[in-house]
């Protein structure tokens, strides 16, 4: 049985409406130990019919049987593992990776067939110091001698231990010396192999050739046997599939090994990488800001930076606490009875009303207009720059006096100068902050205490609440009424025994979520609208606002409403920060609620909507990207087209071919993507200042790297899945010759 046999074998090429033959009815056997000379004009078929046997091209006709099996079926994957397994090529154009050296274009093919790399070294030296080249084992391709590459190409063949060694005119660019000394290393060889050589100078080779095969217009005419050649059995060796690690080897190798290819890729890469960390920056941003507007009904402060505090047990702050506060990290400032902040007033003037929360003087120190305040009865307002009233009409607003009372219309300040303006642009049009001094502050601060606060007044033993449906009441601290005293309305003389309050024992009981506090005392005065104005100092027309008030000293009043602090407001330096400071809040053992977690958006539905056009936005930009991307590494990859065919060529199938590409642009990708995050390491710690990147990873959590890394490496992927299916669609022969 014949090594290989072909029985009436033909070879078609179809081009458009042509057809071209490339050989016809070809009837032949050959052995093992066979040194067959294939010879004869150009044109006559003889490269063909050495494609065919060597399994680089199909046959359209008859039959080809490898070690008496037929091979009519055969697909793509079929003949690779045929190459594979049986054919060892030598090229007139040698076929070399330039870009490797010597040692490496032979260690290739094993590497290609499942060797691992500690067990080929010393086989790789024996057959680099057989065809002499020992020398120039690590010399680069590109440098050798046509007649060294040819020694390349031999040595390249025989490691491979095939049983079939073909070579398409191997003495074609080789001077008269290295020619002979190529053809005697090939008789050699041919002594256990089957050594299958097309040349058109038959006379180069006569004195090795055991067989003569002579060809013309695509028929032999002549099929002689120069020599005896001991025919023996051959059998193939049974490679392994390529190892994990030999791909990660020459993913590496092909990544480094053009310089100029490398630094191309790996700019094209930092710079999608930059664009997609730009895109998402936008996305990131956004939802940013978006989750920092909305409002919180309960609290009228709604700064994004605040970060409401309290004691887990309840207990009120102490100064040393409040200066442990203050020495935080992130802690720009720390507001020790909060409650103002949240307290929105109306300040009155005779021609311009105000309506805002309001803040201390002391987080201010200049004016956009006017002056600073120099007593309390002075205060500055900050409003946008765009509100009509503050830009256009501030001199007649600076000249204006004011009153200063709460909601429920009770007074907090009276006879105010506005004496400065700040204009602020995170401040809504029409929207005002009122910067008023301490005092201000405590009066406001009591009157929210008690509308935070439930009170019940007992009167010989019957419970009255101050919302109670039968009597209602207000408290109010009055000067120069003695502690334990009060003077009342006589709203409450039908309560008291036989109408008669004075000397009866009122009892004042004040809970809220952070204390209780009970007091008592004997009204002295029972006022009635006649006598209103005597006992109270205020209008007599003003009765009616004053019938179920109760006025007690200024001290018992403080006692109740002016308490110490049980809850502050810590504001921070950076809000991107604000959740390790809150951990650490909690670590402290307080309770924190950070303002931005408490806010509502006005439209949920809406906001949604406007985040899925946002998302949907970044994909059209992540899919106009990669065909940018693809388009520009195709131009660079060209050059690369010919490596992947070769070591198709020589045994590999395409699916390796495939993931050595893929890996190759996996570490261009991570290297870019690498040099991007060592860029942001070193912005984000000001050694070098990168305003850009710093902008764009402003508001990135360590899952967003993780996300634009995964989008990043899909896309590498896609780009290295796209190509392949473009670049491996043809035969590894077909491709070889579109980039020859």
């Amino acid at each position: 049985m014949s090594l290989i046999s072909l029985k009436k074998v033909s070879k078609f090429y179809y081009n458009k409406n042509s057809i071209s033959s490339g050989f016809s009815k070809i009837n032949m056997n050959l052995d093992t130990s066979e040194f067959v000379v294939i010879t004869g004009e150009s044109g006559s078929g003889k490269s063909t019919l050495l494609n065919v046997i060597s399994g680089l091209d199909s046959y359209e006709e008859g039959e080809m049987y490898i070690n008496g099996k037929e091979t009519s079926h055969y697909s793509e994957v079929d003949y690779e593992q045929y190459r594979r397994k049986y054919i060892g090529n030598i090229f007139q154009n040698f076929n070399l990776v330039n870009s490797y050296t010597v040692y490496q274009n032979i260690e290739l093919v094993l590497l290609l067939n499942g060797y691992k790399r500690k067990e080929i070294r010393k086989k790789i030296l024996n057959v680099i110091d057989m065809v002499g080249l020992t020398k120039y084992k690590n010399t680069k391709a590109s440098k050798l001698s046509g007649g060294q590459k040819q020694r390349v190409a031999i040595a390249r063949a025989l490691v491979k231990e095939t049983p079939i060694i073909v070579a398409d005119e191997p003495t074609g660019n080789l001077d008269v010396k290295s020619a002979k000394s190529v053809m005697k290393l090939l008789s050699e060889i041919a002594k256990n192999k089957l050594v299958v050589i097309v040349t058109h100078n038959y006379e180069q080779v006569e004195e090795y050739a055991t067989r003569k095969i002579t060809m013309s217009d695509g028929k032999i005419i002549e099929d002689k046997k120069i020599k005896d050649s001991e025919i023996k059995e051959s059998t193939p060796i049974e490679y392994k599939n390529i190892t994990f690690f030999n791909k990660v080897l020459l993913g590496l190798r092909n990544t480094f090994n053009i310089k100029t290819k490398f630094i191309l890729l790996l700019l094209v890469y930092f710079f999608l990488t930059v664009l997609v960390f730009s895109s998402y920056s936008s996305i990131r941003k956004i939802d940013h800001d978006n989750s920092f507007s909305g409002y919180n009904a309960y609290f009228k402060n709604n700064s994004v930076d605040r970060i409401i505090i309290n004691k887990k047990d309840k207990t009120p702050f102490t100064i040393e606490e409040f200066n442990k506060l203050k020495n935080l990290k992130n802690i720009e400032r720390v507001v020790e009875n909060d409650l103002f902040l949240d307290i929105s007033v109306n300040m009155s003037g005779e021609n311009y009303d105000f309506y805002g929360p309001l803040d201390n003087i002391n987080n201010i120190n200049k004016v956009s207009i006017g002056r600073m305040p120099s007593n309390d009865k002075e205060i500055v307002v900050a409003g946008n720059p765009d509100d009509y009233i503050l830009s256009n009409l501030h001199e007649a607003v600076l000249k204006d006096t004011y009153k200063i009372y709460d909601n429920d219309n009770y007074s907090i300040n009276d006879n105010i100068k506005i004496v400065g303006i700040v204009y602020d642009k995170k401040i809504n049009e029409y929207d005002y902050t009122l910067y008023v001094p301490n005092s201000t502050i405590l009066s406001a601060e009591k009157l929210n205490n008690i509308n935070r606060s439930n009170s019940e007044l007992t009167i010989n033993g019957k419970v009255y609440t101050d919302n109670s449906p039968s009597l209602q009441y207000k408290i109010i601290p009055k000067d120069g009424i003695n502690n334990g005293e009060a003077i009342i309305s006589d709203t409450f003389s039908s309560y008291c025994y036989k109408e008669k309050c004075e000397g009866t024992n009122f009892h004042l009981h004040i809970k809220n979520s952070y204390y209780e506090e009970n007091i008592d005392f004997i009204p002295q005065i029972v006022f009635n609208q006649n006598t209103f104005n005597k006992y109270t100092g205020f209008p007599k027309d003003s009765y009616y606002d004053y019938t179920n008030a109760i006025f007690i000293s200024n001290d018992t009043y403080n006692k109740l409403f002016l308490r110490d602090s049980y809850q502050a407001s810590i504001f921070v330096k950076d809000v991107k920060n604000i959740s390790d400071t809150k951990k650490e809040l909690d670590k402290l053992g307080y309770n924190s609620h950070s303002m931005k977690d408490m806010i509502v958006n006005v439209d949920e539905s809406i906001m949604g909507i406007l985040r899925l056009f946002r998302v949907v936005s970044f994909v059209i930009s992540i899919i106009v990207l990669f065909f940018i991307s693809y388009f520009i590494i195709r131009i660079i990859l060209k050059s690369r087209n010919i490596y992947y065919s070769i070591i198709r060529i020589l045994g590999s199938t395409r699916v390796i071919a495939k993931n050595l590409l893929m890996l190759e642009l996996f570490n261009d990708i991570n290297i870019a993507y690498l040099v991007f995050l060592s860029l942001v390491f070193i912005s984000k710690n000001d050694v070098v200042k990168i305003k850009y990147i710093k902008s764009l990873i402003e508001y990135f959590k360590f899952s967003d790297y993780i996300f634009v890394y995964v989008v990043l490496i899909s896309m590498s992927l896609l780009i290295s899945c796209r190509y392949s299916r473009k670049l491996f669609t043809k035969s590894a022969l077909e491709t070889y010759r579109e980039e020859s």
